[in-house]
Order: C-alpha cells, then structure tokens, then sequence
C-alpha cells in the first residue's frame, strides 16, 4: 500500500511539473498599437519552447469588450502552437459591464464599417509583424460582435486564410461578391439563439453560395446565444438575457476549428 501511495505521489508531481513547465513558457504580454489617434490595447500570446514562425490568429471579442475572455482564448491557441493576439476593437481597451453599454460600444465600430476596417488591418499589420508569425498565414475568430466582425472582414476581401465565427451576427450591409472574399469561412450557430433568425442564416447561406465562397454553417439544435463563453448562463440570468453555455457545442466548435486550422495552415 505504502509503495502504491508512493508511485501515485510521484506521477502527480511530474504531473504538476509538466504543468508549471508548460505554463512557464507559454509567452503572454500586453501590447498597445495606434490607429489614428487611438491607443489600442492588445493581448499577445505564444509559446517560446519553438521560436520557428508559425501561423498567427486574431481574436476579435464579445460586444462586452477586450475581457478576459478573449485573452482565455488567445492563451488556448498558443498552446495548439499559434500565436494569438486578442484585439481591441473599441480603443483605450475599453469593456463594458451592462448590456446598454456593450450596445452601444459595438454599434460605435459595428456601424461604422471604414473604422471597425481600418482598426482590424492595424491588428492585423501588428500580428504579421511578430518575429514568431509567418506572415502569409493569418485567421481570425471571433464571439458575438467579434464574429460578425471577421465575417465582414472576409467580406471586405481582407488577405487572411479563414475566419471562424462564434454565436456571431449574420446580417451585413456589405453582402460577399464573387472573386473578393479570400478566406474560407466557417460559422458555428446556436439554433435556439433568437439574435440569429432562421430568415438570417437563409440569407447568409444565398450570399455565401452566390459568391462561391468556400464556407461551412453548423446550427447545434437547442442551443442559445453564447453558447461558448461559461458566464453566459450568469450574465443571462443577470440581466435577463437568452444566453446559455452549452459544453458539447463549446468543445464540438473548438474542435471544428482546431481542425479546419490544420486544413488551412
């Protein structure tokens, strides 16, 4: 018994070991970058153990702002051997903490398609420009505002390999042409979420097969608004909101994307 307490003892030490290990040379900083007169405040993340360039990854955030969220997920993709940068859309790395204030931040960029543009090809031109990025290998993802963002950067004909969106808006005032968009697309729906209508996703699909853009919708049955973020179930409850966190659809889409990304890179 004692050498059995023994041996497991020593398997959750290397255990931890490995863990400190990994965590100690995953790289992670704040970076700020100008467009126009704004300070933008970026979230840079990679692992140094290989310093060889490899793909970069934008992470556009949730219309709450640059969160901890975002930065979460840009520490997710160093791990996978991506370096992420979690952007700031809204300048001054500002956040907000009441759906009326979110509202209004990414209506302020959303509805502004020449500035929410012109913000994103400055993260765009900082990330390409990390000594560990290979530059002709860019994606962005995005969650809520930030999926609908890097939809419509695809649209815009932006020189990036994919994006992903995540429980993002559909609707655009910019629908894709043929032979602009570059990126291939890939979206993931919560079917239940009533910010997407069904009327929306036949719109997007028309638009993406009109402009033979390489594309995948996945719409997960009974699955809300929020579906990837685990404080979705209290900010719903919070202010009274259809959000829901939903694991399967949280773990099925990062897969999805995980695969998609070794497709593209």
């Amino acid at each position: 018994m004692k050498i059995k307490n023994l041996l497991t003892l020593s398997i959750v030490s290397i255990g931890l070991l490995f863990n400190h290990q990994v965590i100690a040379e995953l790289v992670t900083q704040e970076i700020t970058y100008q467009e126009g007169g704004t300070e933008m405040k970026g979230y840079l993340a990679y692992d140094d153990r290989n310093m060889e360039p490899r793909p970069g990854i934008l992470v556009v955030h949730e219309w709450w702002g640059h969160d901890d969220y975002a930065r979460m997920r840009a520490r997710l993709l160093a791990t996978m051997g991506y370096t992420a940068l979690a952007v700031d859309m809204y300048g001054d790395g500002k956040t907000a903490d009441h759906p009326e204030d979110a509202g209004k931040f990414a209506s302020a960029v959303g509805g502004n398609m020449p500035l929410a543009k012109t913000r994103f090809e400055v993260a765009l031109n900082t990330l390409k420009s990390h000594k560990t990025v290979r530059s002709d290998d860019i994606a962005a993802i995005g969650y809520c505002f930030g999926g609908g963002i890097v939809l419509n950067m695809a649209r815009l004909g932006l020189d990036i390999d994919g994006v992903v969106s995540f429980h993002g808006s559909l609707k655009t005032s910019n629908p894709a042409q043929k032979g602009v968009i570059k990126a291939k697309v890939r979206v993931f729906n919560g079917a239940a979420d009533p910010f997407v209508k069904s009327e929306d996703i036949s719109a997007f699909k028309e638009e993406m097969n009109a402009a033979e853009v390489d594309y995948q919708f996945v719409n997960y049955p009974d699955v809300k608004h929020s579906f990837t973020s685990i404080k979705a179930d209290e900010n719903g409850k919070r202010f009274n909101l259809p959000l829901a966190y939903d694991k399967a659809a949280d773990e099925d889409s990062w897969e999805q994307m995980s695969s998609f990304f070794r497709e593209i890179f």
